[in-house]
């Protein structure tokens, strides 16, 4: 285990929902393994000069070190997970968090930061747990106490709205930061799932001849969730699915799905391969917006046993609201690896299983010598599941016991819980160690970004035209029927994998 060099993180936002439920839990997990590096010697506050991190927690509400651990207590540490739960390295963690209120509308206030983390040696991390619309404010302030040099910055998504804003964005951050001090995350592609995709595909040689059209039926990326809004309906107001899913998480998945093999795993080689593969996305016009896309918003139905209501019946949600819950769409690479194979994607809340997996679904054999079962598309197919059971899964047909050629499915499966039996990290404790060891390979360079931006824009453009709004769809089911027909047409349906 390699220990990081002495570093300050500095989590703006620090009485936020993403770092009650994401930040600070992933914190305390690198911790207590010891991967955040020697424990202070002293409480909050104390330099002992022997230790290597510390986390520095601001949002706007007057409090104390004392106070916000007392805060931590309430809304943190329901969070954790009872499996990693351990009391005394969770009162060890809190030693290591202090706490400063600040006013972004305050410019001394940055001043006062400045002093304060002039005691502590080492690099600046800038976690910005925040709006999007506060990282421009953010960013000038730590210029106006000189705290952007020797310092890295963590952008959470989502970045903009359109590619105008998100350009705003990048432009005011980067006139503050370098590209190579800058980290967007997304918390994707730090699942051990999309890791092991690399692995599978540039660490095997048996793989390589089998990732080509030649051989592939078309590709399914799916990110389906079970719960709604939350209590969140005036935020996902002004973002819906295709913002919040499609624009990073899904189109980051497909990068990395069809990225030809990097000269190397450095970051800018494997996001050089990423961009190649966004650009390489055809255009989309109205025309193809109109055949090859669907959106939908989720009305009343049940998960599980429990009645929920319609999206529209949500708090914050205005009951006209023709913001989209739901997105299905195919995409075309028009490359020489991928020409002719449709990548079909898929996201929305609601559905009838939380479930994250990448399904590539392999050509029939040219001709059924053993049998029909042989000519159909997906009985050759390779499933690897991202969440909740992070799994690779191969499918092939194998003859039954007995008498005669008679073939069924079976799996070779890969269950990364079972097989690999130490601990295990979730995405955003990799991401979190990788900006606090200074690893840019798994975070989302602007060019990436904003080529996504311009790719979504024709959907975005279409839809606001349209006096239609999203088609319904039954709380608890897999969408509107629009997105099995819209697979239908290209003669292949979802696949949906039993955990």
């Amino acid at each position: 285990m390699n220990t990081p060099s002495p570093y300050t993180f500095v989590l703006f936002g620090a009485t936020g929902d993403l770092s009650l439920r994401k930040v600070l839990p992933s914190l305390f997990r690198a911790f207590r393994t010891g991967q955040l590096g020697p424990e202070p010697a002293g409480g909050a506050g104390h330099d002992s000069g022997l230790d290597t991190g510390r986390i520095l927690a601001i949002a706007r509400k007057p409090m104390d070190a004392a106070e916000y651990h007392a805060w931590c207590e309430e809304h943190v540490r329901k969070h954790i997970k009872p499996d990693v739960w351990d009391e005394d390295a969770w009162r060890r963690f809190l030693a290591t968090i202090d706490y400063m209120p600040l006013d972004l509308g305050r410019e001394a206030e940055f001043g006062v930061l400045a002093d304060r983390l002039s005691k502590r040696p080492g690099v600046r991390i800038f976690y910005l747990a925040t709006g999007p619309s506060l990282f421009i404010p953010i960013c000038e302030g730590l210029r106006s106490a000189k705290l952007n040099e020797n310092s890295r910055i963590v952008l959470e998504k989502p970045l903009g709205h359109d590619l105008a804003s998100s350009e705003a964005i990048n432009d005011a951050v980067g006139a503050i930061f370098r590209e190579d001090q800058i980290y967007r995350i997304d918390h994707y592609l730090g699942k051990e799932a999309v890791q092991n995709l690399l692995a599978l595909r540039f660490g095997n040689a048996i793989f390589e001849p089998l990732w080509r059209r030649e051989l592939i039926d078309s590709i399914q990326i799916t990110i389906a969730e079970e719960i709604g809004v939350e209590g969140r309906g005036e935020f996902y107001e002004q973002t819906g699915a295709l913002r919040d899913m499609v624009q990073n998480h899904l189109l980051q998945l497909l990068a990395i799905v069809a990225m030809e093999p990097p000269l190397s795993m450095d970051a800018d080689a494997v996001r050089d391969e990423k961009m190649r593969v966004l650009r390489s996305l055809r255009h989309l016009d109205d025309e193809s917006v109109a055949r090859n896309v669907v959106r939908g918003q989720y009305g009343g139905g049940a998960i599980g046993k429990s009645a929920v209501p319609a999206y529209v019946d949500e708090p914050g949600v205005p009951s006209d609201s023709q913001t989209e819950t739901f997105v299905a769409l195919k995409a075309d690479i028009d490359n020489w690896r991928w020409a002719g194979v449709p990548f079909f994607l898929r996201t929305g809340k609601r559905l009838g299983e939380r479930v994250a997996e990448i399904v590539v679904n392999y050509r029939a054999t040219p001709y059924p010598l053993l049998g029909d079962v042989t000519a159909q598309p997906g009985v050759n197919r390779l499933v690897i599941r991202l969440q909740p059971n992070e799994s690779i899964r191969l499918y092939c047909l194998a003859k039954q016991p007995g008498e005669g050629m008679n073939l069924q499915s079976v799996h070779l499966d890969l269950a990364f819980d079972q097989f690999f039996k130490g601990h295990r990290m979730d995405a955003y404790e990799r991401l979190l160690l990788d900006v606090i060891n200074g690893r840019l390979a798994l975070f989302v360079r602007r060019d990436e970004q904003e080529q996504a931006w311009r790719w979504v824009a024709p959907i975005q453009a279409y839809w606001s035209r349209q006096h239609k709004g999203p088609k319904r769809y039954a709380a608890g089911t897999w969408g509107p029927p629009a997105a099995s027909a819209l697979l239908t047409q290209y003669g292949t349906s979802w696949v949906e994998e039993d955990n």
